[in-house]
C-alpha cells in the first residue's frame, strides 16, 4: 500500500507551509523554484505554491496570473509504494494560516450558502513521469484557518500514471460529476476519502457538495464540519515536468448572498489577569450560516477600541500589556460572508503593578512569527521609577516544547518554562523614564501560535 496525497505526512511534513515556507504575495507572474516558496494569482484571490514537501529534488513552477501553473523543472526519482515528491496546486480558502480574498472560507456544510459552491480545472499532462492529477478538499469540525484539518480530505484523481494509488483501500465505485470513479477510503489521523476516475480526463466542473454528499452518506465526513480550502495540482514521484494547471476557479454557482450578522456575542469576563495579562472569555454568538471567527477590540484611556487580535474560539489571552494600566475589551463575530456583528459591552481590567521592585516595566511585541517560530522584538524596558537604575532582569514564560533559537541586546537563560533576560554591559544603566530593548528568535511545535506571555522586569 502506498501513502499518496497532498498532505499525506501533513502533520510533520507541512507544517512548515506558514510563515517562512510563504513567500510574499507579489503580483507579477514568477517562477517558483524553492521548496516551500508560493505567491498569489488574480489580485490574491487564489494562492499558488510550489510545495516540494518530500523530497530534495529540485522543482521549478511558472505562475500564470489568470490562475495557473506549469510544472518547468522536475527531477523527481521516488518509490511508487511511498510517498509523492510534491503537490505543487492552486487553492482558494485558507491553509496553515494563508488565506485567498474572498473565497469566504471556511464555510459550514451545512450553510444555505455551501450547496451552490463550485469549482473547474483544467490540466495539461506530459506524456512521460509516475504522477496523479487531483483536487484536495479539505474539511475540519471547527472553522480552522491554520494547522492541520480534522476531519475529512476529500481527493479527486482526475487522472495518474503508473502504479501509484490513493491512501487507504477500495471500498466501491460510483458514478458522479459525469464520470465514474473507485472510491477508495483511509485514515491517517483524518478520513481520506479519494475518487480515482476509471476514464481520465483534463479537466471537470462540480460542485463541493457533489463528492462531500457522497462522503456522508458512507459515514466518513458530516455536515457540520467546514470547508477550509480547494486545491488543484500534482502529486508527481518521476519526474513531472510538462504538468500544468491551465486555468482554475471557485466560487459560488449562483446561491444567495449572505448579508446577515451574526447575533452579539456575550460580554467578555476577565481571569488570570497578571501584570502583562490577561484572559477573556465570552458567550458565542449565533449566525444562520455559521460563525467562523471572533475579533478582539481593546482601548485605553479614551482612546478609541481597535482590533488587537482574532480566534476562532470564544477565549483569547491578551499579553505584553503594561502593568498598573486599565483597559476595556469588547469581542464581535464574524462569518464565512465576512458580515460583522455589533460589538459586544465593554469589560474593564486592570493589570497587577510590575513585578520585581516596582518601577521597572517590559512590554513585549511580536514582530513576525510563522507555523514554527517567531520573532519577539522589542521588549522594551522602561525605569518608570525616579532614581537611576544599574541592571535589570526580565523573566517571562516559555511556552511548552519551543526553543529560544536567538537573542540580541540582552543575556537569556531558561530554566524549565521560565526565561530569564539579563542586561548586557551597554544597556544595564537606565535613568528615570529612560527606555532600552531587547529581542530574542524561538521556534515552537508544529501546529502551535503560542508567544511567550508573563514578562515582568525587576
Amino acid at each position: 500500500m502506498r501513502y499518496a496525497h497532498t498532505q499525506l505526512l501533513i502533520g510533520a511534513l507541512l507544517a512548515l507551509l506558514a510563515g517562512c515556507l510563504f513567500a510574499a504575495p507579489a503580483q507579477a507572474a514568477p517562477v517558483l523554484c524553492d521548496k516551500y516558496a508560493s505567491t498569489t494569482v488574480q489580485n490574491g484571490r487564489y494562492v499558488v505554491i510550489n510545495n516540494v514537501w518530500g523530497a530534495d529534488t529540485a522543482q521549478c513552477i511558472d505562475v500564470n496570473q489568470n490562475g495557473g501553473f506549469t510544472v518547468t523543472q522536475a527531477a523527481h526519482n521516488k518509490a511508487t509504494n511511498g510517498a509523492p515528491a510534491s503537490y505543487p496546486a492552486i487553492y482558494a480558502g485558507c491553509h496553515y494560516a494563508t488565506c485567498s480574498t474572498g473565497s469566504n472560507l471556511p464555510m459550514q456544510a451545512s450553510s444555505s450558502a455551501f450547496g451552490s459552491l463550485r469549482t473547474a480545472v483544467s490540466m495539461t499532462y506530459p506524456g512521460s513521469g509516475v504522477w496523479d492529477a487531483a483536487y484536495d478538499i479539505w474539511f475540519d469540525p471547527t472553522p480552522r484557518t491554520d494547522g492541520q484539518n480534522t476531519g475529512a480530505e476529500i481527493m479527486v484523481w482526475l487522472n495518474h500514471t503508473g502504479s501509484i494509488q490513493p491512501v487507504g483501500s477500495q471500498i466501491g465505485t460510483v458514478s458522479l460529476a459525469g464520470g465514474t470513479w473507485q472510491v477508495w477510503y483511509g485514515n491517517i489521523g483524518w478520513n481520506v476519502i479519494s475518487y480515482v476516475r476509471t476514464s481520465p480526463t483534463s479537466s471537470i466542473d462540480f460542485t463541493i457538495n457533489t463528492f462531500l454528499s457522497d462522503a456522508i452518506s458512507r459515514g466518513y465526513a458530516q455536515r457540520s464540519w467546514y470547508l477550509t480550502s480547494v486545491q488543484a495540482g500534482f502529486e508527481p514521484w518521476v519526474g513531472g515536468a510538462g504538468l500544468a494547471v491551465n486555468s482554475f476557479s471557485f466560487g459560488s454557482g449562483g446561491g444567495t448572498t449572505d448579508t446577515t450578522p451574526p447575533s452579539t456575542p456575550g460580554t467578555p469576563n476577565a481571569a488570570n489577569t497578571t501584570s502583562t495579562g490577561t484572559t477573556l472569555t465570552w458567550g458565542a454568538s449565533s449566525d444562520n450560516v455559521g460563525v467562523t471567527g471572533y475579533d478582539v477590540l481593546r482601548a485605553t484611556g479614551s482612546s478609541a477600541f481597535s482590533v488587537v487580535g482574532a480566534t476562532a474560539s470564544t477565549s483569547y489571552t491578551d499579553s505584553g500589556l503594561t502593568p498598573s494600566t486599565t483597559y476595556r475589551y469588547r469581542v464581535r463575530a464574524r462569518d464565512a460572508a465576512g458580515n460583522l456583528s455589533p460589538e459586544s459591552a465593554a469589560v474593564t481590567v486592570t493589570t497587577l503593578s510590575g513585578g520585581g521592585g516596582g518601577g521597572c516595566t517590559a512590554v513585549a511585541t511580536t514582530q513576525t512569527q510563522w507555523q514554527n517560530g517567531y520573532v519577539i522584538q522589542p521588549v522594551t524596558v522602561t525605569n518608570t521609577g525616579s532614581a537611576t537604575k544599574n541592571g535589570w532582569t526580565v523573566t517571562f514564560t516559555l511556552p511548552a516544547g519551543h526553543t529560544i533559537t536567538g537573542s540580541w541586546n540582552a543575556t537569556l537563560s531558561v530554566s524549565g518554562s521560565t526565561v530569564t533576560a539579563r542586561n548586557t554591559g551597554s544597556n544595564g544603566t537606565l535613568g528615570p523614564n529612560a527606555s532600552t530593548s531587547f529581542g530574542f528568535q524561538a521556534t515552537r511545535p508544529d501546529g502551535n501560535s503560542q508567544v511567550p506571555s508573563g514578562y515582568t522586569c525587576a
